[in-house]
């Protein structure tokens, strides 16, 4: 059921309006001031806002000012000494519409379902948005993620080769995913594959494709990663952990760019860009005999080092607030703040699933706390709840 607050010093439009409005089936909430208003904005999510000009303590038009910065909700102007001129300054910064008393009852019915639907599209919108580019957002401002983007601008546009480190949770899947969108490849296909994922004895065939009968599954011909990501990228993450066969048929890909598939002769001619990514140190590997040194050296072409989060600490609001948004709007939750003391004690975490448990964390507050998220909520929810 939707949610409506009406602001209004006047208690005979306070009550008229509410009586209405839960005639329509509205759930109401009402105020006589901005400033009652305000505390109700921070602590209720509603669908629209009714806010009357001329009213004591605070005016209407500050209202709307202090609304725009904590809510998405549509707000309806009203007043019964409103001029063109009032009107305009209300839809400039940023009111969904201005109705001028006495309200025409069945204009103002129509306003509301008008400015609800708009509200709704609205979040969609931005859901879909975020579903399709926003989780390859690369956020911060230090020195340390400026030069990762900075190198990620240089590369994206040519079909270099590029080896991502670091450790888990850093975003090394987000800065391949961006390096192919910015890229002259981005309508092609993006496959990622997951080395560790796939079992030692399926690698083959999962990079390759294999024939119908090459093996007692082979029911039928399959096309491998390889061969799907023709024309596009290929992201090969925790690279470290393929197995040495399958490396040296993907060394074998890289020199020629042809790919056979198992249990077939015919050579297929591919045309893929190579982003690989690992959270272990190669070189130790190359000295363990664990990763072919022919191979790494096929693929850092181009070398992309993305930093912990502990080293970036002064990452930590950006990307606090970016998920806090994000949360809000996938979960249709109001705006939420984070007290700098909160901040601070996050701060003092130390991060060793890096962002992604620094997501999972803000998730999790997103969810239990109200609107505000104090230092103390920190020290109860940042770690995992048993």
């Amino acid at each position: 059921m939707a949610k409506i607050l009406v602001i209004d010093d006047e208690r005979s439009i306070r009550n008229i309006l509410l009586e209405i409005l839960e005639y329509e089936k509205y759930t109401v909430d009402t105020a006589p001031d901005g400033i009652e208003g305000l505390k109700l904005v921070n602590a209720t999510k509603y669908d629209v806002i009714l806010c009357d000009i001329k009213m004591p303590k605070m005016d209407g038009i500050e209202v709307l000012e202090n609304m725009m910065k904590i809510t998405d909700a549509p707000i309806i102007m009203i007043s019964g000494h409103g001029t063109i001129e009032t009107a305009v300054e209300a839809i400039k910064k940023g009111a969904y519409d201005f109705i001028s008393k006495p309200l025409d009852l069945n204009r103002l019915l129509v306003t509301i379902r008008n400015a609800m639907e708009r509200a709704s599209l609205l979040d969609e919108t931005k859901i879909l948005k975020r579903k399709i580019r926003g989780t390859h957002d690369i956020v911060g401002e230090s020195e340390a993620i400026l030069h990762v983007k900075e190198l990620m601008k240089k590369v994206a546009s040519t079909d270099a080769r590029v080896l991502i480190t670091g450790e888990n949770g850093t975003g090394k899947e987000l800065v391949a995913h961006w390096l192919h969108e910015f890229s002259q490849r981005a309508n092609g296909p993006f496959i990622e594959v997951n080395c560790a994922a796939i079992p030692s004895e399926l690698i083959e065939s999962n990079l390759f494709g294999h024939e119908k009968g090459s093996f007692t599954s082979a029911i039928k011909q399959r096309k491998g990663d390889f061969e799907l990501a023709s024309g596009g990228t290929i992201f090969l993450d925790e690279i470290a952990d393929m197995s040495l066969s399958a490396q040296a048929k993907v060394l074998r890909t890289l020199q020629e760019n042809k790919i056979t598939r198992v249990g077939g002769e015919k050579e297929i001619p591919v045309d893929v860009r190579v982003i690989a990514a690992t959270n272990k140190n190669l070189k130790e590997e190359i000295e363990k005999r664990t990763f072919r040194e022919d191979l790494y050296h096929r693929l850092s072409v181009i070398i992309i080092d993305v930093p912990p989060l502990n080293k970036r600490l002064e990452d930590l609001p950006l990307l606090v607030n970016y998920f806090i948004d994000e949360f809000c709007t996938n979960q249709g939750k109001a705006k939420m703040n984070i007290t700098k003391e909160a901040l601070e004690e996050l701060k003092t975490i130390r991060w060793t699933g890096n962002i992604r448990e620094l997501r999972n964390v803000v998730e999790r507050l997103v969810i239990l706390c109200d609107n505000k998220i104090m230092a103390e909520d920190i020290r109860h929810y940042s770690m995992p709840l048993f």
